[in-house]
C-alpha cells in the first residue's frame, strides 16, 4: 500500500525537491503540496494524507499551530516537523503536540527523515 504524502513548506525549491526524492522512494507518494499551515490544514481535510512533512517556520500559520489543527481535525495523520532549527525545546513542543520526529533540514534526506517515513508507515 502507497502512503500519501502532504509536503508543507513556504519554500517552493524545498517543496520540489521533497517531491522529487519522495516520489523516487518506493512506498510513498506525494498527494500535495502548501506554503503554510493554514493551507495545509485546509488540504488534510480534502486529501486525507496519510503523513504531513511540516516546516517549523512559515508565514501566515507557522508548522506548530499547523500541526495542533492537524492534530484535532485529522488524529490519525502523523506528522514529521523538518526544520532549519532543531533543538529540545521545538522536539518537545512539538511531541507535546502530536509530531512523531522533528528532522533537520540540514541532514541527509536517506537519514533521519527516511528512517521516520518508513516507521510511521510500517
Amino acid at each position: 500500500m502507497t502512503c500519501k504524502i502532504l509536503i508543507v513548506d513556504d519554500n517552493r525549491m524545498i517543496r520540489s525537491s521533497l517531491r522529487s526524492w519522495i516520489e523516487g522512494t518506493s512506498g510513498f507518494q506525494v498527494c500535495g503540496e502548501a506554503e503554510n499551515g493554514k493551507i495545509a490544514v485546509e488540504q488534510v481535510e480534502a486529501m486525507h494524507p496519510d503523513i504531513v512533512i511540516l516546516d517549523f517556520q512559515m508565514p501566515v500559520m507557522d508548522g506548530l499551530e499547523a500541526a495542533r489543527q492537524i492534530s484535532r481535525v485529522a488524529p490519525l495523520t502523523a506528522m514529521v516537523m523538518f526544520t532549519m532549527h532543531p533543538s529540545e525545546e521545538l522536539f518537545r513542543l512539538a511531541r507535546a503536540i502530536g509530531v512523531r520526529e522533528v528532522v533537520s533540514k540540514t541532514d541527509q534526506l536517506s537519514g533521519p527523515l527516511l528512517v521516520a517515513l518508513k516507521q510511521i508507515s510500517a
